[in-house]
């Protein structure tokens, strides 16, 4: 994968959030997926506050958890057919709902609790699907959108790592019930500021063919998520492994120091891949850099002493956001025409999925072999996740369009219902999308979550 420096790529992130709506949208979006965030953690938080037992906490957490998998690719097909306002807002106003329910209704009733964090995940709008189809239309220069596409991914990052922190404190401050109403507040209040906005309320998916199966007609994006499922299964046996090396050199703060040490690789690492013009197609640089994010895992089962390991635990992160960055880039290119926030959203539940499975079989790798065993696991999953790229690779080679340009496949809504013009004469961005896995459809023209 090569690299290149341009005038663009020398502006950074200051070009993406100087262009109007940009640093609105990427705030609002990180704003309103808090309570996603922070979910599991707040509710194992409030399970023990309310004398739940772990197992108890882990069953809620859980469920919540495939709640949000399962919705949220049904909210994004929503979001492609009917807009974002009227499924985003209305989505996290009940996502909330089920939150603030939880609360008041505490864990006396064990159908009521199980009930609302399903209403809670099932509801969970799909942001994230939602700000990368709007990037392209907000931003327009392709690689202006590559560059968004890193920034989102670094901003996850902080997201990630900054929301579990703000629950603890607020359960400080007054109590678990009261970072669960908060959380999910705050959560309402940055859809709303992304759904009110100009480009948001414009925003039109491009027409699709009718067809069932929506983005997963993609043979491109079924390789791309059989992927990312090892990359989530990785990441979800970190945590597991973190907590029982935490416990092994008897200091549960060693967790902490471990993700946040993975965050800051990958924040490294995602500034400075946004910072640079690659060349090349993005399928060829992804398989690369999850090749390098693979050997990254490997050295994490040495379980060195507490500082050489808090250096691995950064260099593990150092691709993290690089190979989520291109992945989005990869989306875009294979979604089917009208299906992108869908195909988000699938992008989504597949690596929370494998997180989840992740965690599942960590637990017992650590029970019967140890903690090196358990931390091996990643590194597995990363050279999984690197095999499905490489044996996959004619299938990704050729993207929906055929030409290899990033789009949104929007089209903004206008006085007779949205009549397309090419806004970017020579770029791509407007002209006819030809669907491989359907007919030949309209890209988007003028105009548009993490």
């Amino acid at each position: 994968m090569g690299a290149g420096g341009t005038d663009a790529g020398r502006a950074g992130y200051g070009d993406v959030l100087r262009a109007p709506y940009a640093a609105r949208l990427l705030g609002g979006t990180l704003v309103g997926r808090l309570p996603h965030a922070t979910g599991p953690v707040a509710v194992v938080l409030f399970t023990r506050a309310e004398g739940g037992s772990y197992s108890l906490a882990g069953a809620l957490a859980a469920v919540y958890g495939i709640a949000t998998a399962v919705g949220q690719p049904l909210l994004g097909r929503a979001v492609d057919l009917k807009g974002q306002p009227r499924v985003q807002l209305p989505a996290a106003v009940v996502s909330a709902l089920g939150m603030v329910l939880l609360a008041v209704a505490g864990i006396g009733s064990l159908p009521v609790a199980f009930g609302a964090v399903a209403v809670a995940g099932l509801f969970t709008p799909p942001l994230e699907g939602g700000l990368r189809a709007l990037w392209p239309s907000v931003l327009g220069d392709e690689e202006r959108v590559h560059r968004a596409y890193a920034l989102d991914a670094v901003a996850q990052e902080v997201m990630f790592t900054a929301g579990p922190l703000l629950v603890t404190l607020l359960v400080s401050l007054h109590s678990e019930a009261a970072a669960l109403v908060v959380i999910n507040a705050l959560g309402v209040l940055g859809a709303l500021a992304v759904v009110v906005s100009e480009p948001s309320r414009t925003w039109r998916s491009a027409p699709r063919e009718a067809h069932w199966l929506g983005a997963l007609r993609s043979p491109g994006l079924l390789a791309l998520f059989g992927a990312f499922f090892f990359v989530g299964l990785a990441l979800g046996s970190i945590t597991v492994a973190g907590v029982a090396y935490a416990e092994d050199h008897g200091r549960d703060e060693i967790y902490g120091w471990l993700l946040a040490a993975l965050s800051f690789g990958a924040l490294v690492g995602g500034a400075v891949y946004g910072a640079r013009h690659w060349a090349g197609a993005p399928e060829s640089r992804l398989r690369a850099i999850v090749a390098l994010l693979a050997l990254g895992y490997l050295p994490l089962a040495l379980t060195p002493g507490v500082v050489p390991m808090l250096g691995l635990a950064a260099l593990s992160g150092l691709f993290l956001a690089p190979a989520l960055a291109c992945s989005f880039v990869v989306v875009d290119r294979h979604a089917p025409a009208g299906t992108v926030t869908e195909a988000f959203s699938w992008l989504v539940t597949t690596f929370g999925v494998g997180a989840a499975a992740g965690t599942a079989v960590a637990g017992p790798v650590v029970e019967g072999a140890g903690t090196a065993w358990s931390f091996s696991v990643a590194g597995a999953a990363g050279l999984a996740a690197l095999l499905v790229l490489t044996a996959t690779s004619r299938v990704l080679a050729v993207p929906v369009g055929g030409a290899g340009t990033v789009r949104s496949g929007a089209v903004p809504a206008g006085p007779a219902g949205g009549a397309e013009t090419d806004i970017l004469p020579g770029t791509g961005f407007g002209s006819g999308e030809n669907d491989r896995n359907g007919a030949a459809e309209p890209g988007f023209s003028s105009g548009r979550e993490a």
